[in-house]
């Protein structure tokens, strides 16, 4: 409702300046009179002394000056508080509720009579008590351009502070009673109208704390930060975006999709709370935040380089993705052994009735070698869930490569050509055939995208036997002994030597985002050392790279040669093991289909079998047949109790009998559950009835 009290009511308020006036300029009047008093009674003993002296004179005339000076000051009139804002008085007039006008500081400018009345005469915002810092912290939000809100007490009733802000360094607080804000007169909102549209100028420079930050800053001139043009900007953002010269575009800064892409989400950062994610134009890898801030015409824009921080965050996702996905792997690779085992097993059984010359014979061992394929697949998803089995065998480094040749050439694109180079009295090795295999494979596979840009290359392959001098020369430098060498090398663009540091780390990668994970040639480098070798690199820009394996030569036990048969002996045929036994056997397996046949097989061989579904089932037999059992084969992952969990209650009913452990997932996975335990062997699933039995003979045998 707008109000009808007559100006003069508001006299007081309005005429509380000139008085002010008057009062500073009676102060000052009354300084410049007591000053050239004092100056008068200084000069007094100069006018009585020679006027020829010199220094009489010097000293009258800058006593002058100083006179001249001290009026000056006094008299000049110093610099005028700013003006209250046009209309102040008439706004506050048109509204009822008590409402004043606030400097930032707390100072009351101007205030209605319904002000005064409520919150009496005080000169300033309440400085202490819980209403003070509500009230400065709503000015804080005014001068965001919010809303402040703020509890305070006036005329004995709790009554709600609104702050808005109404011009430059000028803010409108407003009492509300219990049931909100009263609506504003159209008389008052006219005179917002006109105070509101004087809005602040827009700064001319940049701040100290933005000219002097770590991170990017600059100040634009235009309605759209891409389309401004810098006005000024930090030395921290010519490093960063490799520009910022006065009068360039500020988008010109920015990779165009990114701009683009910025531009579009714009309105909803306009705040400058919230970061724009864009790509740098000098260097689309290289990320960066942008926070923006309007003031007028202008925009203050700060760019924050978040690369390494995104760098990281991609590797832990990358990690995270290809944990699961190795969980994954060796979960299907654990069920899909099962199958395997199962269907080896049945094999054997089948081959029993049909044996070479019958027409099923050439059938089954088609079945048994694609099943044998298949085994080897699930050992290389174990290998990427790193949960496979090392299982080390004596290797001839050419035969492998030359076994591997086939498939690493379909690897290959048609424009890359693949040269081996098998050397002279290659040595054996060591190692696992499948891990080395892999090694192989993934330096080949880096050599092909390296060259791949150039369109098109030569790979070699050599494998060699160096001597300890030639591995030393060759990038081993504490070789000790003759090595196996093996060397892939290719003519691609090389290895810059700050990448040159790092190609072994894991996740480290020079491929673009979503063609490779950086764990190639981090693989290796744990393959050749789980293999006691060595892995060097030879690289320099434009001459290609060689990546070479050192690996120990095995030295085996000296054999002796056989003595010759008479000529008249007839050549004898290998007595065929037995495979037979006696004893009883605890088996205890989840899988219905591995028990099963595995229980008949060896109830075949002269063993007898106790079947047992789960750890718990087990537990019961142990429990009643203590002291009786001569072999506990056992599953390592089962639903309920493990297979370790299930020994370590079982042992005092076994006694000192052997146990052993199958299992898709490798024997590190598990041994440390085992630690104290004896008589414990482990064999890695999918296995055949052959391999079962002739295991099963040997711990009892070492048993009895």
């Amino acid at each position: 409702m707008q109000s009808t009290e007559s100006p003069e009511v508001l006299s007081p308020s309005m005429a509380e300046p000139p008085s002010k006036t008057r009062k500073a300029d009676f102060l000052t009047a009354f300084a410049v009179v007591f000053f050239l008093l004092a100056v008068v009674f200084a000069s007094a003993p100069l006018l009585n002394a020679p006027f020829e002296a010199l220094g009489s004179s010097l000293l009258l005339i800058g006593l002058a000056g100083v006179s001249c000076i001290g009026i000056f000051v006094l008299r000049g009139t110093p610099e005028d508080a700013p003006a209250e804002e046009a209309g102040a008085e008439a706004f506050l007039s048109a509204l009822d509720e008590p409402a004043a006008v606030v400097a930032p500081d707390g100072r009351l400018l101007t205030t209605n009579p319904a002000w005064r009345e409520a919150m009496g005469s005080q000169p300033r915002l309440p400085k202490s008590g819980a209403a003070a810092s509500s009230l400065f912290g709503a000015l804080a939000a005014a001068r965001r351009g919010e809303l402040g809100r703020a509890p305070v007490k006036a005329g004995g009733q709790e009554r709600e502070a609104l702050v808005s802000p109404i011009g430059p360094r000028r803010f409108l607080v407003r009492l509300a009673g219990r049931d909100g804000p009263l609506a504003l007169p159209s008389s008052a909102m006219e005179v917002l109208n006109a105070v509101a549209s004087a809005k602040a100028p827009p700064p001319k420079v940049l701040d100290a704390f933005a000219a002097a930050s770590p991170f990017g800053a600059a100040l634009l001139d235009g309605d759209d930060p891409f389309e401004a043009r810098i006005v000024e900007a930090n030395p921290a953002l010519a490093a960063l975006a490799k520009g910022g010269e006065a009068g360039q575009l500020f988008g010109a800064l920015i990779e165009p999709a990114s701009r683009l892409d910025a531009g579009m989400r714009l309105p909803e950062h306009k705040d400058g709370h919230a970061p724009l994610e864009v790509r740098l134009a000098h260097d689309p890898t290289r990320i960066a935040h942008l926070y923006l801030s309007q003031s007028g015409g202008r925009w203050v824009a700060y760019l924050v380089d978040v690369s390494e921080q995104k760098q990281v965050e991609l590797q832990l996702a990358q990690s995270q993705k290809m944990q699961a996905i190795g969980q994954l792997a060796g979960g299907v690779a654990h069920d899909f052994n099962n199958l395997l085992t199962a269907i080896l097993m049945q094999l054997d059984v089948l081959a029993t009735r049909h044996p070479v010359g019958d027409p099923s014979y050439e059938g089954l061992n088609e079945i048994k070698q694609t099943s044998m394929r298949a085994a080897d697949l699930v050992r290389k998803l174990l290998a990427f869930s790193r949960k496979q089995t090392v299982q080390r065998e004596i290797l001839d480094v050419g035969e492998m490569v030359s076994e591997s040749e086939v498939l690493l050439r379909r690897l290959l694109y048609e424009d890359i050509k693949l040269v081996t180079d098998y050397g002279r009295n290659l040595p054996q090795v060591r190692a696992d055939r499948g891990q080395l295999d892999t090694a192989v494979m993934n330096l080949v596979v880096n050599a092909r995208d390296a060259i791949r840009s150039h369109g098109g290359g030569v790979i070699n392959i050599r494998t060699a036997r160096v001597t300890q001098d030639e591995a030393r020369s060759l990038g081993y430098p504490t070789a000790q002994g003759d090595h196996a060498m093996i060397e892939v090398s290719d003519d691609g663009p090389g290895i810059p030597a700050e990448v040159k540091e790092k190609i072994f780390e894991p996740f480290f990668t020079t491929k673009a985002v979503g063609e490779g994970t950086g764990l190639g040639l981090a693989t290796v480098y744990g393959i050749v050392k789980q293999s006691d070798g060595w892995i060097a690199v030879d690289s320099k820009p434009g001459e290609g790279a060689a990546f070479r394996i050192f690996l120990p030569v095995h030295v085996g036990p000296v054999a002796v040669a056989p003595v010759p048969a008479a000529e008249s002996s007839p050549p004898k045929r290998p007595a065929a093991r037995d495979l037979s036994g006696a004893g009883r056997i605890l088996f205890v397996e989840d899988e219905d289909a591995v028990r099963g046949v595995a229980a008949k097989l060896l109830r075949a061989r002269g063993y007898e079998v106790i079947e047992a579904a789960s750890g718990e089932e087990a537990l019961e037999y142990a429990e009643s047949h203590a002291g009786e059992i001569d072999l506990m084969i056992s599953d390592v992952v089962m639903p309920g109790m493990q297979g370790p969990d299930l020994l370590k209650q079982a042992r005092q009913y076994l006694g000192s009998a052997p146990v052993m452990f199958i299992s898709g997932y490798a024997e590190s996975e598990f041994s440390d559950l085992l630690e104290g335990e004896r008589n414990v062997s482990f064999l890695p699933k999918p296995i055949d009835i052959k391999t079962l039995a002739e295991r099963v003979k040997q711990e009892l045998q070492k048993a009895a």
